[in-house]
């Protein structure tokens, strides 16, 4: 504001004619003793008691009479420059002094009100745009459903109001509600009521586009809405729904204790916009919990089994994804005991073309098909044209190799049939630490019309191990420069130092190898099955159902 130009009172006893007499500001002249020597109208008119010869301090406002006293010995005759602040009835001043001839003081009023208001309007602007600011980064910063719920009823209990709910859609009359009440903590419960009891909280959850916001009765608060350690009785009610992308996620009511006003209108648009943040970022979390929910259950069909020993013999497997943070891809393991010691249980492993969720998705239906042709899998060939034609007939365009292993424990040895679908073969580690390749070979699943494939016979003496896996493992670069493949000739050194040792060892063995090969690197997928004949003879299970013991 500037400061009013000074006109300088003229001697005492002047007539009020002065320069100052007709400026639009309220103007006091008062001596250094605070006797009031003259005013103009607009002074009269703003203090009707004001009258030459009174006392300035018994006629105007103490902030102006107190500066006076202050500013008596300071003020020079060109103004201080500085202002004084203070209010009369529901107006606000600026009071300006300056020193006149005499030695008086003029005391230059200007109304400030507008200019005040507008600036504790733009304050109050600039604080909710803070905090709507404050509240999407805190609203956006997860997206996990609870602690959007909770971040929604703390702010808005410390910033809307005395306190705040969340209601959340339910079922039936129970619905979840998450409370906070000023200075608090989120709390969490299920509520027993009926919305329709609450004007407009009935609309706001189950009614898109979302409905205005409603101040109902605060008499007819039910208390089931009402949060604990909130003081009773109610003074003032606001719902305002919390719009989803599509639908309502969900309803925000604000609660002011007695003797509080009611909700104004730009609060309540202000608790709309708030709203508006807080309902897009709980359906967004509300979408991703259920879809991450949907994904967990189909993923379970689809996580490699935990393996254990099957009718005397050992079993063991490692299947590592390709991407950081994935749990499946294109390579997979599966193992289907006989229904009996004396039945073959068959041993699946297969790398699906390419990697990541479409890999996944085909190795899901490969899996499905081969459990579904388990009464054929005595017939490997046959099983292996089946499976061929129902990939073919697919949309699927990506391809498949497989090995199928039958193994079946025979007195102290284990008996195994080997079939390769385009695969590289099985490496047996024999007891005395020799490494063999299983004579296995055959054409890729999902490719030709028909398919050939031999079958090879291998036997396994106690302590001895056939490795089964996949071409990640070999085709794992890394090493010193950092670009040089594994290679199979490191599997079969790392089988070597693995012989005797049980199938879990085995397995664990070459893993490590092949990940510390790879290091930080990137790698396709890799997996890996053990099969590995006891080192101990077999004693039937004493009821003929519970898995046999062993003893050496």
């Amino acid at each position: 504001m500037t400061t009013p130009p000074y006109s300088p009172h003229a001697p005492r006893g002047a007539p009020s004619g002065a320069a100052w007499t007709a400026a639009p500001y309220p103007v006091l002249v008062a001596d250094p003793q605070g006797d009031l020597i003259d005013l103009n109208p607009a002074a009269a008119a703003l203090l009707p008691d004001a009258a030459r010869g009174t006392r300035l301090r018994d006629v105007a406002p103490a902030w102006i009479a107190d500066a006076h006293d202050r500013f008596v010995p300071a003020v020079p005759r060109q103004g201080t420059g500085h202002a004084e602040h203070g209010s009369l009835g529901d107006r606000t001043y600026e009071a300006h002094p300056g020193r006149t001839a005499d030695g008086d003081v003029v005391w230059w009023l200007v109304d400030d009100t507008a200019r005040r208001r507008a600036e504790a309007a733009l304050d109050g602007e600039r604080r909710r745009t803070a905090f709507l600011a404050r509240a999407s980064s805190a609203l956006l910063g997860s997206l996990d459903l609870a602690h959007c719920t909770d971040v929604t009823a703390t702010l808005a209990a410390g910033q809307l109001a005395d306190a705040a709910v969340v209601v959340a859609p339910g079922r039936g009359h129970r619905f979840p509600l998450t409370s906070c009440v000023a200075d608090g903590g989120p709390v969490h419960r299920i509520a027993h009521g009926e919305p329709a009891d609450v004007a407009g909280l009935y609309e706001a959850l189950h009614v898109f586009p979302p409905v205005p916001s409603r101040r109902p009765d605060p008499a007819e608060v039910p208390d089931w809405l009402v949060p604990e350690g909130f003081a009773r009785p109610v003074g003032a009610v606001l719902v305002t729904p919390l719009p989803g992308h599509g639908v309502p996620a969900g309803a925000l009511v604000l609660l002011r204790g007695a003797g509080q006003p009611p909700f104004s209108e730009s609060e309540e648009l202000f608790a709309r916009l708030f709203a508006a943040r807080a309902g897009a970022a709980l359906s967004v979390a509300r979408m991703y919990a259920e879809q991450a929910a949907i994904t967990t259950t189909l993923m379970r069909e689809l996580l490699p089994p935990r393996l254990h020993d099957v009718h005397g013999v050992e079993f063991a497997g490692s299947c590592r994804p390709s991407g950081e943070g994935e749990h499946v891809g294109g390579d997979f393991y599966d193992v289907h005991p006989g229904t009996d010691a004396g039945q073959e249980t068959l041993v699946v492993l297969g790398d699906v073309c390419g990697k990541g969720l479409e890999a996944a998705v085909l190795t899901g239906k490969i899996r499905n098909t081969l459990h579904a042709l388990l009464p054929l899998a005595a017939d490997h060939q046959r099983l292996l044209a089946l499976l061929n034609g129902a990939l073919i007939g697919s949309h699927h365009t990506r391809f498949a190799t497989l090995l199928l292993t039958s193994v079946a424990r025979r007195g102290r040895t284990v008996q195994l049939r080997v079939t390769s679908a385009g695969h590289p073969p099985p490496l047996i580690v024999r007891a005395d630490g020799t490494v063999e390749t299983t004579p296995t070979r055959g054409s890729l699943v999902g490719v030709f019309p028909t398919i050939t494939s031999t079958t090879a016979r291998v036997e396994l003496s106690p302590g001895e191990t056939c490795l089964l896996f996949t071409d990640g493992i070999t085709e794992a670069r890394g090493g010193p420069l950092g670009d040089e493949m594994f290679g199979q000739e490191r599997v079969e050194e790392a089988l070597a130092d693995c012989a005797g040792r049980t199938a879990r060892a085995v397995v664990a063995q070459v893993r490590t190898l092949a990940e510390q090969w790879v290091g930080g690197g990137r790698h396709d997928d890799m997996a890996l099955v053990a099969v590995t004949a006891p080192r101990h003879a077999h004693l039937s299970a004493v009821d003929g159902h519970t898995r046999g013991r062993y003893t050496a």
